[in-house]
């Protein structure tokens, strides 16, 4: 009921029968898409087509006759399988949909003879046997097979008929599900192999892999393809029960392969891995390099990322500023960018002349900072037009590297070297030689906040692909990284037009088998997609194994609380915020502390005290995972002021706190690697 409600009921129905030629062609070009179709969506969509269903068995001679019409020639003892047998009053009992026992051959007989009495049904001879068909039918195959009709008929059913054998397989293909050549050849005995090549190139038939546990190659309507794929998919849907919230707290580091990777083998190669499904997130240096990229990795040197900036595999997009001093970065390989696109930025375009003087340098080629300051100039008065970028006056160099981390922050301009957004922007770029002897044998190295080669990024994103095909690079992508999309977790990345802009390509890979579209977390909303993997990974973390205690870097992306899920409510209404420099204490993949960016203050997300008011036992295990991360280096150091806004120093939770290892003061409890 839920996924049926995702549009209304005419959209529904356009975007079902909507498959476009090349996305069933992608489909059919799909080796495991025998996979794909579910074994009892296909025995439900052919028992219906044949009409044996019970819902859709005939009751009657006109119904019967509306069988034979649709169906086709058929047997006596095919007859009986389309009839409901005799005292059948009604069909709600068993109208699921899967194949019944019919009538007796006698009681279709009967039936039969009905339909011969009023002439609306005849028996021809037809594949080496009698069978009957309606009596409309007898010019078609009469022309088809060289079949006698009986006489008697009207001169209006017995015209004659274009085409006839290729009309008869157009008919069995609409009412069989995938078939092979041969047994539409027993069927009928005529080899049907030119006929079904000319429909297969008109695009009224569709060739692929397509019955499940099959052999060969089967023929298929595509008509009938769709349902198989729409019944399928709502096959497994039903197979997936949603999961409580809780288990995709425990799920995204899993996946995502938080710890998971040992120190051995730690290496350029592995953080290129790692890095993969990460492109297009938008997070602070620092948090990339002590948060996110050695928990995945094992092992992390900053060499390794060096590596791969200065041989141009991976690059780096600004994608806003945080204070004064740092700003927030996406990575990307350099093969992906014009697929991805860059990361979104909400502020303004700086726009003053040096900003200007830098974009036109730089529209000439990368630059490094002692080129910039030879080259840049700005116009001491309005420059007539057509004054080159290099006249004027050259600005103060603490100005030119203002303005050239206001274009970084923007998003404009990057670097072939990660090494500048390491540095801290405080000492001035144009530090003075300790010597004045210009050839002096010490020379002081370049600054690292400008080290590297400067360039726009527009080039990174230049001649990108057609819009389809990025929003569909976006939608796998957000897949690969999350397992388990929402309408909350596109959201919270940030993306140009919210859920609504990459729902179709979600469904469209859907579509392909790629994902599965289900409710698989609760509360969540039920426009969910996943892929297969993660569907099951998500299932075997409903056991009750114990998942311990977990630090987390608020702004990582395995970390869901403020994101794909809500911080827990406190009754003060202070919330938790996904910051750079934060980090969240987990139990159980429940959260229940919040270390605050500055390391001076923790925020408790349950009770901390017992009623006797003594620090609960919870408190004492997240503490320990979090005196451990400290010690692990993870977080560089805790100078603790403040425990849910009180002073730590005299509270109940201090006690505990020396005791874990931090060292008292008069103001603070401190605590370092």
């Amino acid at each position: 009921y839920m996924y049926e409600g995702d549009a209304p009921n005419a959209e529904r129905r356009a975007a079902a029968l909507s498959l476009d030629r090349d996305l069933l062609r992608e489909l059919l070009g799909q080796e495991e898409l025998r996979e794909l179709i579910d074994a009892d969506a296909l025995a439900e969509v052919e028992a219906d087509l044949q009409h044996l269903s019970r819902r859709t068995q005939a009751a009657n001679a006109d119904a019967l006759h509306d069988v034979l019409r649709g169906v086709g020639d058929l047997t006596v003892a095919e007859v009986a399988l389309r009839c409901l047998p005799a005292g059948t009053a009604s069909r709600d009992a068993e109208s699921d949909g899967r194949a019944t026992g019919g009538a007796t051959e006698d009681e279709a007989e009967a039936l039969l003879a009905v339909l011969a009495r009023e002439r609306r049904a005849i028996q021809m001879r037809i594949g080496g046997e009698e069978r009957w068909i309606a009596s409309e039918d007898a010019g078609l195959y009469r022309d088809a097979f060289g079949a006698v009709p009986p006489g008697g008929l009207p001169d209006a059913f017995l015209e004659s008929v274009e085409a006839p054998f290729e009309r008869l397989v157009r008919r069995y293909a609409r009412t069989h599900g995938p078939f092979t050549t041969r047994e539409l050849q027993n069927r009928y005995v005529v080899d049907p192999t030119a006929v079904l090549k000319a429909l297969e190139g008109a695009g009224d038939l569709v060739r692929g892999e397509l019955r499940p546990e099959g052999s060969e190659r089967e023929w298929c309507d595509p008509e009938v393809l769709r349902r198989l794929r729409r019944a399928s998919l709502a096959s497994l849907r039903k197979e997936v029960e949603p999961a409580e919230q809780q288990a995709l707290a425990r799920f995204l580091p899993a996946w995502q392969g938080v710890d998971a990777s040992p120190a051995a083998g730690a290496g350029p190669d592995r953080l290129r891995e790692m890095l993969v499904p990460l492109q297009g997130l938008a997070l602070a240096p620092a948090v990339w390099e002590r948060d996110v990229l050695p928990r995945r990795t094992g092992a992390y040197s900053p060499a390794w990322l060096d590596q791969l900036c200065a041989g141009g595999e991976v690059v780096w997009v600004g994608a806003g500023p945080l204070g004064r001093n740092t700003g927030k970065v996406a990575l990307y390989f350099r093969d992906d960018a014009p697929w991805l696109g860059p990361p979104p930025f909400k502020g303004d375009a700086p726009a003053g002349p040096i900003h200007e003087a830098i974009r036109a340098r730089l529209t000439d080629g990368a630059a490094f900072w002692t080129d910039l300051l030879a080259d840049v100039r700005v116009a001491a008065a309005p420059a007539p037009d057509g004054a080159s970028a290099g006249s004027g006056l050259a600005p103060d160099p603490a100005e030119l590297q203002e303005a050239l981390w206001d274009l970084v922050w923007a998003g404009e301009v990057t670097n072939d070297a990660f090494a500048p957004l390491r540095a801290p922007r405080l000492s001035l770029a144009n530090a003075r030689r300790e010597s004045s002897r210009r050839f002096a044998r010490r020379r002081r190295p370049g600054a690292p906040q400008v080290q590297g080669r400067w360039s726009l990024t527009a080039n990174l994103f230049r001649d990108p692909p057609a819009h389809g095909p990025r929003l569909r690079a976006q939608a796998e992508l957000l897949l690969e990284r999350y397992g388990i999309v929402t309408r909350e977790t596109v959201l919270a990345e940030g993306i140009p037009g919210g859920f609504s802009s990459v729902y179709g390509e979600l469904a469209n890979l859907e579509t392909l088998g790629t994902s599965r579209r289900g409710y698989f977390v609760e509360g969540l909303g039920g426009a969910q997609f996943a892929l297969p993997a993660a569907i099951e990974r998500l299932r075997g973390l409903r056991a009750d194994e114990p998942a311990g205690p977990l630090v987390l870097a608020a702004t990582d992306p395995a970390n869901p609380f403020g994101a794909t899920l809500p911080w827990p409510k406190r009754d003060d209404n202070r919330r938790p915020a996904r910051v750079p420099g934060a980090h969240v204490v987990t139990l159980e993949a429940d959260p229940v502390l919040y270390v605050e960016r500055s390391g001076k203050g923790l925020v408790a997300l349950r009770d901390p005290l017992e009623p006797n008011g003594t620090p609960a036992p919870w408190l004492a295990e997240a503490l320990q995972a979090l005196a451990d991360h400290v010690r692990r280096g993870r977080i560089g150091r805790l100078a603790l002021e403040r425990f849910d806004g009180d002073p730590v120093v005299g509270s109940p939770y201090e006690p505990l706190l020396v005791e874990i290892g931090f060292s008292q003061g008069p103001r603070r409890l401190t605590l370092s690697a």
